[in-house]
């Protein structure tokens, strides 16, 4: 039997680099080639560009994490740049995929194209219930509508196309910048330049706003089941349970006492909190593996120090990686 070639677009990126080391550490197996591709090989906007890299590259399979992604200030300003850049970004990477004979590709989601206006938890069957919050709009539209292509292409073609949504993912090779990057290594910049500057550390918002977060080597793990294992067009959540969601004030408590701040920690209510939850149910996940095991993000913070460590700190101020999921 043929082996399979899997591609990993974004694989620069949080979630790819964490995929590439879960692979190398010995989740990878004989008869598979991974080839882990970032924005230095294709421009995945131009439809001729991705043609180009699957011809070269010949994949079997997909694992599509390369997106335009931001922090929230950075979507609140550029939401159109967001929506049409990724609506190129996806329906290339779909349409060559097709075109080329891919056997399945696992596309990557986001928790922030279910409605603002919901019940929670959120499940897989209410992405599509009603409008995203106005924060983010480009980016959630944009990735909703992968959730129809995959749909579209099993219809009429009958493409094994789907996808996963994340929660808050954390962990190495994470994007740091403090205008751009997610809440967690935001926070840890921000942190770590009040402990250089010896002044207060600023949270944007009031800390109330909730989030789960899934480690990165975790959610690694889960994107190599769902490319061998997972046969549903459907999307899967992929999240630890409700009970472990923690306020933005806990996470940033977290931070603070991992990295040994002393200072004084306020929050600027003046700055938006953006969403204020986004719970989602991983019931669907649990049913497909009931005995998986997360790794904590525990109040202590030990979780950070020890897959971070104050050495990563230093990287803060390097550029923006291919992909990172909200």
């Amino acid at each position: 039997m043929e082996g399979k070639r899997i591609l990993v677009t974004g694989g620069s990126g949080l979630v790819g680099k964490a995929i590439e080391k879960v692979v190398a550490d010995g989740e990878g197996r004989p008869d598979e080639q991974w080839i882990f591709i970032s924005s230095k090989d294709a421009d995945l906007t131009n439809a001729a560009d991705t043609k180009c890299l699957f011809e070269k590259h010949k994949p079997t399979h997909v694992i599509h994490l390369a997106a335009m992604v931001g922090g929230l200030f950075r979507n609140m300003k550029y939401n159109l740049d967001f929506l049409r850049n990724n609506l190129h970004i996806n329906d290339n990477v779909l349409h060559s995929a097709y075109e080329m004979g891919v056997q399945k590709v696992v596309s990557c989601l986001s928790t922030c194209i279910f409605p603002d206006k919901t019940t929670y938890p959120i499940d897989e069957t209410m992405i599509h219930n009603g409008p995203p919050h106005t924060s983010n709009f480009g980016y959630s539209y944009a990735k909703r509508m992968i959730d129809v292509q995959n749909r579209a292409y099993y219809e009429q073609h009958g493409c094994k196309f789907t996808s996963v949504i994340p929660t808050n993912v954390f962990g190495p090779h994470d994007n740091f910048n403090i205008d751009d990057g997610h809440v967690l290594p935001g926070l840890i910049h921000k942190v770590y330049s009040a402990k250089q500057n010896g002044t207060a550390l600023s949270i944007w918002g009031t800390g109330q706003p909730r989030r789960q977060f899934i480690y990165s080597l975790d959610l690694a793990r889960l994107f190599i089941w769902v490319l061998r294992e997972y046969n549903e067009v459907d999307p899967i959540i992929l999240s630890v349970g409700e009970e472990d969601e923690v306020s933005i004030k806990e996470a940033a408590e977290s931070i603070v006492a991992a990295m040994e701040f002393k200072g004084e920690l306020i929050f600027d209510s003046t700055k938006s909190d953006g969403q204020f939850k986004k719970t989602a149910s991983n019931h669907k996940l649990r049913k497909y593996l009931p005995d998986f095991q997360f790794t904590p993000f525990n109040k202590g913070g030990s979780v950070i120090t020890k897959s971070w460590g104050s050495s990563l700190i230093q990287t803060v101020a390097r550029p923006c990686p291919d992909s990172s999921p909200d």
